[in-house]
């Protein structure tokens, strides 16, 4: 989030946050997660940009859950009709308490029923070489980070990125339903999110890497670094260790890592669904989440991270600052 100021000028820039639990299996408890997420978005509004994760569709290499869009009683009935209208009146009430939400795109039908409560897209590390998914994300109304791939290529996301990015036609969904030619003008905000792979990629040798390859590509050199899944080695309290090394990153001035993303929840770590078993309110049935007191302390160290780079930035382009223009 960037304000427009004129040529020349310090812009105030934010850093996104994409935080919240890995999916969504309970609404009571995402709205209840994000009525405390909302009281620190306000308060952390000068350096960071939160949003909250609300994912409903659950990528899959085999088979298991599949998601709150697809399964939401968790009993294999299919009830997609239910999911949809469950998740879509979960949007509706995070937006109307002022949540930004972010969610992940794997049905491209779908994105016709929720796509306009939506402020960030991803797609995925198993769809990002998906044509498909690319034709999609190219007609989006928002931001949208393409993961790099399990083993952790990037080159398959920046050529997402660049395919995104240009117009094109493909037979999709209508407002009425129905099957029609859909034409887009290609999305400009596309960008790479680095989700690790076969090893970490959040260090700063990973990130100069990875920003070369946008450019050799002629893209933007812009980043966010999911400090989950293949970057904590799938052990959720690594987040926070992970968490660190980017905000010193940032701190320092780096300006090429514009967001983070970060699996939490009201309860740390996670819980299997057995069927007449009570999942604790608050706690993942997917991948294991930071609980929420590491959560604020992360984002806490973010913001101060964030601080920490408009202050260097300043200090390197004061003497440049035209005159009028406004405060960063």
């Amino acid at each position: 989030m960037t304000a427009i100021y004129p040529e020349g000028c310090l812009r105030r820039v934010l850093t996104l946050v994409v935080v919240g639990p890995c999916s969504i299996h309970d609404t009571r408890a995402a709205l209840a997660y994000a009525d405390r997420l909302v009281s620190v978005r306000n308060e952390l509004s000068g350096e960071l940009e939160i949003v909250t994760r609300a994912y409903f569709e659950k990528p899959r290499t085999r088979t298991g859950w599949k998601g709150l869009l697809y399964d939401p009683l968790i009993d294999d009935s299919g009830d997609i009709e239910g999911g949809i209208r469950a998740a879509r009146d979960l949007l509706v009430r995070l937006t109307g308490m002022g949540m930004p939400v972010a969610t992940e795109f794997l049905s491209p039908v779908a994105a016709h029923y929720l796509a306009d409560l939506v402020s960030w897209g991803a797609i995925g590390a198993r769809t990002t070489e998906s044509q498909i998914h690319r034709e999609l994300a190219s007609g989006l109304p928002f931001p949208i980070g393409f993961k790099n791939s399990t083993d952790g290529n990037v080159k398959i996301a920046t050529d997402a990125i660049y395919a995104a990015s240009a117009p094109h036609q493909y037979l999709g969904v209508t407002d009425t339903g129905h099957f029609a030619r859909i034409s887009t003008l290609g999305n400009p905000d596309c960008h790479l999110v680095l989700r690790g792979g076969v090893r970490p990629n959040y260090d700063a040798p990973s990130l100069c890497t990875s920003c070369g390859a946008l450019a050799l590509a002629g893209l933007d050199q812009r980043v966010i670094i999911d400090a989950s899944h293949g970057n904590s080695g799938k052990n959720y309290g690594n987040q926070v260790p992970v968490c660190d090394v980017i905000a010193e990153q940032i701190s320092e001035g780096e300006q090429r890592i514009v967001g983070v993303m970060i699996e939490s929840n009201l309860l740390a770590g996670r819980k299997d669904y057995e069927p007449g078993e009570a999942v604790p309110f608050g706690m993942s049935i997917t991948d294991a989440c930071l609980g929420w007191t590491d959560t604020v302390r992360v984002l806490d160290r973010l913001a101060k991270a964030t601080s920490s780079r408009r202050k260097t930035m300043q200090q390197v382009q004061t003497k440049t600052i035209p005159e009028g223009c406004p405060p960063a």
